[in-house]
């Protein structure tokens, strides 16, 4: 699940920018809790929409562990630089529609959920 986690955060980072074009000079822990494995995604999401608001920041590399209702994460990146990056949009948020959070018949985890731009 964790990876699952990982990879969704790069996907978010892709609707921004290139993620190849991010280098990871800066290092954001973000802590998530929540009932559920589905809302603990919505909350990993929504914690790097945050800090990227915040900060300024894109990310290119992600680190994830789970530990029953609690997340435990790093997000790797750096200061938006408009000529490089290039961002198409801003993220303004995961939702909850289409959410599912679990293994496929190949046991491999998925995760995904619609975010709002």
């Amino acid at each position: 699940m964790a990876q699952s986690f990982e990879q969704a955060g790069m996907a978010l980072s892709a609707v921004v920018t290139d993620p190849s074009k991010v280098e990871p000079k800066r290092e954001v822990r973000v802590e998530c809790a929540a009932a559920d494995a589905e809302t603990l995604f919505v909350e990993w999401l929504n914690a790097l929409v945050y800090e990227m608001a915040v900060r300024r920041m894109v990310f290119s590399r992600f680190e994830v562990q789970v530990e029953g209702e609690r997340l435990r994460g790093s997000a790797w990146g750096e200061e938006v630089d408009i000529q490089r990056h290039e961002p198409a949009v801003e993220v303004k948020g995961a939702t909850y529609t289409s959410l599912w959070v679990g293994q496929g018949p190949d046991r491999r985890w998925v995760a995904q959920c619609v975010v709002d731009v």
